[in-house]
């Protein structure tokens, strides 16, 4: 190996890399303040609005950007959308680890999760509110961002679907809950509770499924 060849790297002198480090670090936290800029202008937008029927232009204005900056972050509405969609399920995430950290009883917990997460899921059902935004439009257009992006989405709920999991077997294993296979009760019961939303919007009010009612259907369901 040539002198040329081996130099850099790890043969760096260690101002070199610092100089480096420092001008990356400084680019990487320019680019996430424009980028929050875009999604603080897009959320304010659906708050004012009560929907995701938005422009990119209004988003640009909003933001004070330029169009060419936003595209240089987002192939389009769509992936702005789903930025949007994945921030709610982060602080989302954060409130479902927070209340069932609260809990001792492995299903107390499993409760906490469950009731916490359909309010986080059906904003309407919610005694008070949940998140810096509102939610709604985010979480019916979530529908449409499964059908385009399956994939983004799959992988931005995992965290959801893992903790659940983990919850039904911590319960199953203290005799609370009585399940042959925790894998398939988790995927029945996210189901279940994430998108009871959809079914309470063709339901008069009285006939809504709280999350109350949804956990005791969920509970029976798991041998509980």
């Amino acid at each position: 190996m040539t002198e040329i060849e081996t130099s850099g790297g790890a043969n760096e002198p260690a101002w070199r890399q610092r100089a480096v480090s420092r001008s990356l670090n400084a680019a990487r936290s320019r680019a996430e303040q424009r980028v929050q800029r875009f999604l603080d202008a897009a959320f304010s937008l659906i708050d004012e609005k009560g929907t995701t029927e938005f422009t990119i232009q209004e988003v640009i204005d909003r933001s004070k950007q330029s169009l060419r900056g936003f595209y240089q972050y987002f192939d389009g509405k769509d992936e702005l959308l789903l930025a949007l969609f994945e921030e709610t399920l982060r602080e989302a995430i954060d409130d479902l680890r927070s209340v069932v950290d609260s809990k001792a009883d492995p299903l107390e917990r499993l409760r906490a999760f469950t009731i916490r997460l359909h309010e986080w899921c059906d904003p309407s059902d919610t005694p008070r509110k949940r998140g810096a935004h509102n939610r709604r439009p985010i979480m019916e257009f979530s529908v449409q961002l499964t059908v385009n992006h399956p994939d983004r989405v799959k992988a931005a709920m995992e965290p959801i679907a893992r903790m659940m999991f983990e919850l039904i077997e911590t319960a199953n294993a203290a005799g609370a809950i009585n399940v042959d296979d925790a894998r398939v009760a988790t995927g029945l019961m996210q189901q279940t509770v994430m998108y009871s939303w959809f079914g309470n919007r063709l339901e008069k009010r009285q006939m809504r499924l709280t999350a109350e009612v949804t956990w005791d259907f969920c509970l029976r369901g798991l041998g509980g």
